[in-house]
């Protein structure tokens, strides 16, 4: 790496990134504590149950829902940088032109099934709360639970809108 690659790697972000940035801790703070405290509700849940034979009640639901709670949350900031798994065998045989309307293309086709799958989760969240669906243990209601993903996911695709119309 050179002196000037070394600066520019250390210089702030534009002001235009700065809120990115600050969202990006600030979901990172909140997932890490979810994270903690999915994983004291497991350790609180076997120890009860192996030393105390006495499980955490509604520990799996605990579980249940705070992985919910995660994995959909993370969903459009996985969108955002890019981390998604590909495969980029085609990459290799494009020029950069064709690679970048490949790039958005593909972001338009993820933003089309993801604001799809947004719409049908929100239509299961709209029957889930008419029968007023909840977890067997602790009566927590699932409604909410599955409008929050279905926001999530819509969140997922308006990120994907947005890296396809982006100026590079």
């Amino acid at each position: 790496m050179t002196g000037s690659d070394e600066a520019g790697a250390d210089a702030p972000a534009a002001p235009d990134q700065r809120w990115e940035h600050r969202i990006d801790a600030v979901l990172g703070i909140a997932a890490s504590v979810l994270l903690m405290l999915l994983m004291l509700v497991t350790v609180v849940d076997v120890v009860g149950r192996y030393v105390f034979n006495r499980p955490l009640p509604g520990g799996f639901e605990l579980t249940e829902l705070g992985l919910l709670v995660l994995i959909f949350a993370g969903l459009p900031l996985v969108s955002r940088a890019d981390e998604h798994v590909t495969m980029d065998f085609i990459d290799r045989l494009l020029s950069p032109n064709a690679r970048i309307l490949l790039e958005r293309a593909v972001h338009v086709l993820c933003a089309a099934t993801f604001f799809l799958a947004a719409w049908l989760v929100w239509l299961k969240a709209d029957r889930i709360s008419e029968y007023r669906d909840a977890t067997d243990v602790l009566r927590v209601v699932y409604g909410p639970f599955v409008y929050f993903m279905a926001v999530m996911i819509a969140l997922t695709a308006i990120v994907h809108l947005y890296k396809a119309f982006e100026r590079r």
